[in-house]
């Protein structure tokens, strides 16, 4: 029998814009924080490259700390870059992106705002060949109704919009491979966030 190998060969997390000024503005706020959290502790299992994102961060403040994002004892980016345009392929980003290999990636997107940045930076990547999953219970916006409107769109654009459970499992595709247990564990620990995410989140 063939070794198990995995699903998905080149996926890429894009963290899109949380940053602390954003705690009272957006939409279930809390939710994307606690969902880009467990996708971030799986990407470390699971050695996925880390893309993040900053809006005008001299106005709107840091990336909010609990992320963890180049702290010592947390998450090491690939880039983490300030920006002024609401997609976030930026040139230091496309540079970071590229260096990664001329292949084309599959890119899953957390984030904020889900009909602004999130929608400009997936077009952008589909634009690019790259094949991008933007994920439904780690997205959101400051008006909720502007939700499912975005992510609508993003499906006729041919995004998949998938949640973070059922991406994390098909980024795997095998409960072979000797990460499984490690993920799977932070599926178990993060069950009841998920839960109170999909329901606030993904109900649109």
């Amino acid at each position: 029998m063939a070794a198990p190998t995995r699903r998905l060969v080149r996926p890429v997390l894009f963290i899109c814009d949380l940053q602390e000024k954003f705690r009272t503005a957006i939409y279930e706020y809390a939710k994307v924080i606690a969902t880009t959290q467990k996708l971030l502790k799986a990407s470390k299992a699971l050695d996925i490259p880390v893309f993040a994102t900053t809006q005008s961060r001299a106005k709107l403040g840091e990336t909010c700390a609990e992320l963890g994002l180049d702290k010592p004892d947390g998450i090491k980016t690939h880039v983490h870059a300030d920006k002024t345009r609401f997609s976030m392929l930026v040139p230091e980003v496309q540079k970071a992106l590229q260096a990664l290999g001329p292949e084309k990636k599959e890119i899953v997107i957390v984030g904020i705002e889900t009909h602004i940045c999130v929608t400009q930076t997936t077009l952008d990547l589909l634009r690019e060949g790259h094949k991008v999953y933007v994920i439904a219970d780690a997205v959101s916006s400051c008006n909720p109704q502007e939700i499912p409107i975005a992510l609508n769109r993003l499906r006729a654009e041919g995004a998949i919009v998938t949640s973070s459970e059922s991406f994390l499992y098909e980024c795997m595709g095998d409960a072979g491979i000797p990460e499984f247990k490690s993920v799977a564990g932070i599926v178990k620990e993060f069950n009841r966030k998920t839960t109170e995410s999909l329901q606030s989140l993904a109900k649109f």
